[in-house]
C-alpha cells in the first residue's frame, strides 16, 4: 500500500485518512481495520471513501468497515450520513442489489440428527428453491399484485399465509419500509421483478446449513437469548436481495440523477458513480420511495424462501416446522439508506444514513429491536466465504460513532474474473466435500468465483469490528451444506 504518511491510527482498529489526500473533502475519512486488513486494501477504497467525503450535506465522517473493498461509487463497506435538510441521496451509496441482506434461522435439531440426511436435505433445498441467473420464483402473481407486495413487504407475506407473526417482529423495519410507493417504479423494473419473488439468485448469494459448535460460542448467555441453546445446534443462513428488480430501480434513478445533479441543482459532483440528488428534491424523494419498494421486495423474497425451507424440513423430518424449531433469529439488510436520529458532535440530528455493504448494529435498549432482544442488542449476521464460516454478532453502545453500523461479510480480495482464472469450480466442490461440506451449485464457474481464497479472513474482519467497538461476537457458525446460484 503506497499510502504511508497519509493514514494515521486514531484508535483501536481505527485509522484516519489525511485531509490532504483530496481537495474538497467536507469531512475526514475513517477506516476500521487491523494493520493487516488496512495494508491489503486496494487504494481505490481510499479514493472512493474520499470522494464520498466530498458529497454535499455529509456529517461526521466518511466511514469504511473492515471488510471494505472497491465498489460502484461508495466502497463496499462504506457508511455515510447526510443531514436530511440539505444533504443528498445517492444510489451509489446503497448499491444495485438494494436490501441485499442476511437471514438466520434456528432449528431444534443437532448435527447428530442432521448429518445422516445432510445430502438429501441440501438436494431438496437445491431442487425446491430457484437459484441461478434469472429464473422464476415461488410465486405466480400479476404485475399489479407485485406492486401491492412492493408496498407491503413481509406484511403482504403474512396476509397471504407465508409468514409467522414473529418473522415480522424479528426483521429489520418489521419487514416493511412504510414509505414505499410503487408508482415511482418503472414498468421495466416491475417486468424484471414480478416473477422473481422467492429466488436465490447467483453471485455471492447462498443458502447455507451451519452448525454452532460449543467451542465456537463466545457468549453463551447472549447465544441462549438469541435461540442458540443446545450443543452442535443446526442453523440456516440465507443471503440474497432484490434481484433484477432492485438493479433496475438503481439503474433508472442513476440515469435520472446524472441528468439533473449539476445542471438543475449545481451539486458539483465529479464522479458519475456518485450521482446524487438533494434528498428533499422531487427526484430524491421518488428514488427514496422506489428504493423502499426494492427493500420490501427483498424482505418478501427472503420470506418466501424461508416458507419453502420450512416445507422441506417438514417433509424430510416428518414434523411440523414449529416442532422442528424453525424460528427466525433475525433478518438484517446491508444495502440501504434510512432516515434515523443520531448524535453528531453532541447534537441529535435527523440523518439519512447510507449503508452499502454495511450492517445496522443497534445497541441494547434502542428502538426497533425485538423486545426479546432488548437486553442483548440487535442481532448482526455476518456471512463469510462458503469454505470458512460465518458469525452471529450483536450491536454495542460503543458503535454510536458509526451510527451503530458494523461490517457485513468477509469482503473480497480478488475480483470474480480473477477468481475464475485462479480456481476451478469442480476442484472447489471436491475440496469442500473432503472437508465435510456438501455443496450444490447451478454453475461451476459461479462456484469458482466464490472460492474462499477470493475473500478476506472472516475472523480478522470480525475481530477488527469488535476491537473497534462496532459489535460483539456471539458465535462462529461452521458450514456443512451449501446451495449456490
Amino acid at each position: 500500500m503506497a499510502m504511508k504518511g497519509l493514514v494515521k491510527q486514531v484508535g483501536d482498529a481505527l485509522w484516519e485518512l489525511s485531509p490532504t489526500f483530496q481537495d474538497g473533502m467536507n469531512v475526514p475519512v475513517r477506516i476500521y481495520a487491523t494493520p493487516g486488513l488496512l495494508e491489503a486494501m486496494d487504494e481505490g477504497v481510499f479514493q472512493q471513501a474520499a470522494n464520498v467525503a466530498c458529497l454535499p450535506g455529509i456529517v461526521g465522517y466518511s466511514y469504511c468497515m473492515p471488510d471494505g473493498h472497491r465498489g460502484y461509487g461508495f466502497p463496499i463497506g462504506g457508511v455515510a450520513a447526510f443531514n436530511t435538510r440539505d444533504g443528498v441521496i445517492s444510489p451509489g451509496g446503497i448499491g444495485f442489489d438494494i436490501n441485499c441482506g442476511m437471514r438466520l434461522v434456528a432449528t431444534s435439531l443437532t448435527w447428530d440428527e442432521v448429518e445422516p440426511c445432510l445430502e438429501k436435505l441440501v438436494d431438496l433445498l437445491f431442487e425446491r428453491i430457484p437459484a441461478g441467473v434469472g429464473g422464476s420464483g415461488l410465486l405466480s402473481i400479476s404485475r399489479n399484485t407485485f406492486r401491492d407486495l412492493l408496498e407491503g413487504g413481509m406484511a403482504w407475506c403474512w396476509k397471504h399465509g407465508y409468514a409467522w407473526d414473529e418473522d415480522l417482529r424479528r426483521t429489520e423495519e418489521g419487514g416493511c419500509m412504510t414509505g414505499a410507493d410503487a408508482s415511482t417504479v418503472s414498468e421495466k423494473a416491475v417486468e424484471r421483478g414480478y416473477k422473481q419473488v422467492g429466488t436465490l439468485g447467483s453471485g455471492n448469494h447462498y443458502l447455507e446449513v451451519q452448525v454452532a459448535k460449543p467451542e465456537n460460542i463466545a457468549d453463551e448467555e447472549t447465544a441462549r437469548a438469541l435461540g442458540i441453546d443446545r450443543p452442535n445446534q443446526v442453523l440456516l443462513m440465507l443471503h440474497t436481495g432484490s434481484r433484477g428488480f432492485g438493479h433496475q430501480v438503481a439503474t433508472d434513478y442513476l440515469q435520472r440523477f446524472i441528468l439533473v445533479m449539476n445542471s438543475e441543482y449545481g451539486l458539483g459532483i465529479r464522479d458519475r458513480e456518485l450521482a446524487a440528488a438533494p434528498f428533499h428534491s422531487p427526484e430524491g424523494q421518488d428514488y427514496f420511495a422506489a428504493m423502499q419498494c426494492a427493500v420490501n421486495m427483498a424482505f418478501a423474497n427472503r420470506q418466501l424462501i424461508l416458507y419453502r425451507i420450512r416445507e422441506v424440513f417438514a417433509e424430510l423430518f416428518g414434523k411440523a416446522p414449529e416442532e422442528l424449531g424453525l424460528h427466525q433469529i433475525y433478518d438484517v439488510t446491508h444495502n440501504t439508506a434510512k432516515v434515523e436520529r443520531h448524535r453528531v458532535e453532541g447534537h441529535e440530528m435527523e440523518l439519512l444514513v447510507h449503508r452499502k455493504g454495511a450492517t445496522r448494529a443497534f445497541a441494547p435498549g434502542m428502538s426497533d429491536i425485538p423486545p426479546e432482544y432488548a437486553t442483548v442488542g440487535q442481532p448482526v449476521i455476518i456471512g463469510g466465504s462458503m469454505e470458512t464460516g460465518s458469525y452471529l454478532l450483536v450491536g454495542a453502545e460503543s458503535g454510536a460513532p458509526t451510527y451503530y453500523t458494523t461490517a457485513h461479510g468477509s469482503g473480497r480480495t480478488m475480483g470474480r474474473r480473477q477468481a475464475k482464472r485462479t480456481y476451478k469450480g469442480a476442484d472447489i466442490q471436491n475440496k469442500m466435500r473432503s472437508r465435510g461440506i456438501y455443496v450444490r451449485a447451478k454453475s461451476m464457474s459461479g462456484l469458482a468465483e466464490e472460492a474462499g481464497g477470493a475473500y478476506k479472513s472472516i475472523d480478522e474482519v470480525v475481530d477488527a469490528a469488535e476491537a473497534g467497538g462496532l459489535s460483539r461476537k456471539v458465535v462462529r457458525l461452521v458450514p456443512v451444506g451449501n446451495v449456490k446460484g
